[in-house]
C-alpha cells in the first residue's frame, strides 16, 4: 500500500478525534509541519493535547491551532514568539506542562524507543520536580520523567523516498526525529518525494518504519525574527 496521500487533510483522515495526543515536530517555525497544522485546524478536532518544543507564533504553526481554541494542553519548553499562548495560559484557558528541553526529546525518544520513564538530574530542586519520583543514585538526587506516547505524530522532513524514509534539511531536524518515533501513526510532509532507492542508505535520517503516511508541497518556511545588520562601509 503506498504511504503518499494528495493531500495533508486526506493524509489524516481517520486518524483524529477530539482529545488526542499531539507530538510535533519543528523548533519555533524551522522544520514545523505547516500543511498538516493547517489541516488539523481545518477540520475542527478540539481538547488537543500537544507535546511541542513550543507553539509557533499568533498566526502561524501551531499559534493557528491556539487562535482557533483546539488545543488544551501544550507539553512544552519554550513558549515566547507567541503573545496568545501567553495571554490563555495567564488567564486559565491553556494547560501548560513545562519540560526542560532536553527532557521533552528524550521523553519523545523514550516513547519511541519503548522506555515507559527515565531518571534524571535536570529539574531536581525546581517546581519541575514536584509530584514526581525522586531516587539517589550515587549520591545524586534524579526525579522520574514519563514517556509521551502520542496518538499521533507530525513532522517536516526535506525529503522523502516513496516508502518513507526521511532526509532533514540541517537544523531542522530538531525534535522531528524524537517526536515523528513516539506517535502510534506518523504523518509526514516533505519538500520533494524521490524514488525508493534514490536515497543512499547512510544518508537517511530517519528510517520509514515509523512514517505511515506521507505528503508533499509548498512551504512558506516563515522567520520568526529577521535581524540584518548595516551594510558595511567600503
Amino acid at each position: 500500500m503506498s504511504k503518499v496521500y494528495p493531500t495533508a487533510t486526506t493524509a489524516l483522515d481517520g486518524l483524529l478525534f477530539d482529545g488526542m495526543m499531539i507530538a510535533a515536530g519543528g523548533f519555533g517555525l524551522c522544520g514545523i509541519p505547516e500543511l498538516l497544522i493547517d489541516a488539523l485546524r481545518k477540520s475542527g478536532v478540539k481538547n488537543l493535547t500537544v507535546a511541542s518544543n513550543n507553539a509557533g507564533v499568533d498566526d502561524f504553526g501551531l499559534g493557528l491551532l491556539l487562535q482557533s481554541r483546539q488545543i488544551k494542553k501544550m507539553i512544552s519548553s519554550y513558549v515566547g514568539e507567541n503573545s496568545e499562548f501567553t495571554r490563555q495560559y495567564l488567564s486559565g484557558e491553556l494547560e501548560l506542562e513545562f519540560n526542560p528541553q532536553g527532557t521533552l526529546a528524550e521523553r519523545m525518544r523514550a516513547g519511541g524507543a519503548g522506555i515507559p520513564g527515565f531518571f534524571t538530574a535536570t529539574g531536581v530542586g525546581t517546581i519541575v520536580a514536584d509530584g514526581k519520583e525522586h531516587k539517589d543514585f550515587d549520591g545524586r538526587t534524579y526525579i522520574l520523567e514519563r514517556a509521551i506516547n502520542a496518538d499521533l505524530s507530525i513532522v517536516k522532513a526535506w525529503k522523502a523516498d516513496e516508502s518513507g524514509n526521511l532526509i532533514f534539511r540541517k537544523t531542522a531536524r530538531n525534535f522531528n526525529v524524537p517526536a515523528a518515533t513516539c506517535g502510534k501513526v506518523c504523518v509526514a510532509e516533505v519538500e520533494e518525494i524521490v524514488p525508493i532507492g534514490a536515497i543512499p542508505p547512510d544518508g537517511i535520517h530517519l528510517p520509514g518504519i515509523y512514517i505511515h503516511r506521507l505528503i508533499t508541497g509548498t512551504h512558506q518556511k516563515r522567520i520568526e525574527q529577521r535581524t540584518v545588520r548595516a551594510k558595511e562601509s567600503a
